[in-house]
């Protein structure tokens, strides 16, 4: 597999790198779509700028970066295209790893409950085949990399594109086991952005599934390694605040920067999902994150209720929003509201779309245990309804 994971990322990094030599560079860069004034490059450069002038970017109220980010660009603006680049690649490759191994896991799992009798007889066309998974890592990775909203935030250089990376890289080493990186990778996307905490638990309840440690208020281990997972979160986001308090001699970044059980992967990508509608100022690079595991719930498919016109909203949607925006802003032949309706519009599409993901995992979920082909008591077939 690797050599169709090589060919994605050369294909991925050459549609990049044309379009960072066009003329649509400039124009990406400026759409509200695809930054925010929390993730615009042009803020970015503003602040490095104050920098090099010996004044605090925070002392104003337009910069939003953290100072990690500013100090890391102070030393590599020339490269800041193969940067992010560079950080596409990486998120694509995480996310390529990261699901490999969930899917061992996830096979393992079935597996043993296939053994233990768990599953009803009559579900075999429910269960998830090798076969079936090999080419799962491979989508997720050409979901990510291909996807028209993660290429027009790497062209725009959005920093989303760094917060998608941390994030990626916290799955990973969460699915790997390894309870001090993970905590370290959600300690740094907490700090790039207060939205990641919510993933503590999820991650917390993977992690103790992989220690083998039972979910129990009354179990002494799950109250130990809770506490150590919690310890090593909260220390490594000590750590990076204190860092951040010495690159700059102050705490003006806080304000500016922050003012504004079962199934913990599936928890995660909804997770996820919801970070992406509803956190201020959101992007297409925060949906291109969520939308990069969809081929991991392609067992769902079949439980899907309306992802045909969920499809249509949110692709009409897209194409929508740079019309409203020069009707409203230039042609002046429209007003806000159209801008408005048309992102609302979008955002109730991705809110419909996760529900009907939920909806069909629990349905699924409920088939395997209960039977595919469902009757009432008087032997007629019984309808399902999820309450």
């Amino acid at each position: 597999m690797a050599a169709p994971l090589a060919l994605v990322l050369v294909v991925a990094v050459t549609v990049r790198a044309a379009l960072f030599r066009s003329s649509l560079a400039e124009f990406i860069s400026e759409r509200v779509e695809v930054v925010s004034p929390l993730s615009s490059w042009k803020r970015v450069v503003e602040g490095l700028s104050l920098l090099d002038l010996g004044v605090s970017p925070y002392a104003g109220a337009v910069f939003h970066e953290t100072p990690l980010i500013i100090y890391l660009f102070h030393f590599l603006i020339d490269y800041a295209e193969l940067v992010f680049m560079i950080t596409d690649a990486l998120t694509a490759i995480a996310l390529y790893f990261a699901i490999q191994d969930f899917n061992k896991v996830l096979f393992k799992k079935q597996k043993l409950l296939l053994e233990l009798d768990q599953y009803a007889p009559d579900v075999a066309e429910l269960i998830r085949t090798p076969m079936e998974m090999r080419y799962i890592p491979l989508k997720v990775a050409l979901f990510y990399l291909l996807n028209p909203y993660t290429v027009l935030s790497c062209v725009a250089k959005s920093t989303c594109a760094i917060n998608n990376t941390l994030i990626a890289f916290f799955i990973l080493t969460t699915i790997k086991g390894s309870a001090f990186l993970s905590a370290i990778f959600l300690a740094l996307a907490t700090y790039q952005s207060l939205y990641p905490l919510t993933l503590f638990v999820p991650g917390l309840l993977y992690l103790l599934q992989r220690q083998y440690i039972p979910v129990k208020m009354k179990s002494k281990a799950f109250w130990i390694f809770s506490w150590e997972y919690a310890m090593m979160y909260v220390g490594s986001l000590v750590v990076i605040v204190c860092l951040s308090f010495f690159l700059l001699s102050s705490w003006d970044f806080i304000p500016a920067v922050y003012g504004f059980m079962e199934h913990p992967i599936f928890f995660m990508f909804i997770q996820i999902a919801i970070i992406a509608i509803f956190k201020s100022y959101p992007t297409v690079g925060d949906v291109a994150l969520y939308m990069a595991f969809f081929p991991v719930w392609n067992h769902l498919y079949r439980f899907l209720r309306n992802i045909f016109v969920l499809t249509c909203i949110i692709i009409v949607c897209s194409l929508l929003f740079p019309v409203l925006w020069h009707l409203w802003i230039y042609a002046g032949s429209a007003n806000s509201n159209f801008f408005y309706a048309i992102t609302l519009t979008f955002n109730v599409g991705q809110i419909l779309l996760i529900s009907d993901y939920f909806y069909a995992f629990l349905r699924r979920e409920y088939y395997l245990t209960h039977g595919l082909y469902l009757t009432a008591k008087d032997g007629t077939e019984a309808m399902l309804v999820l309450k």
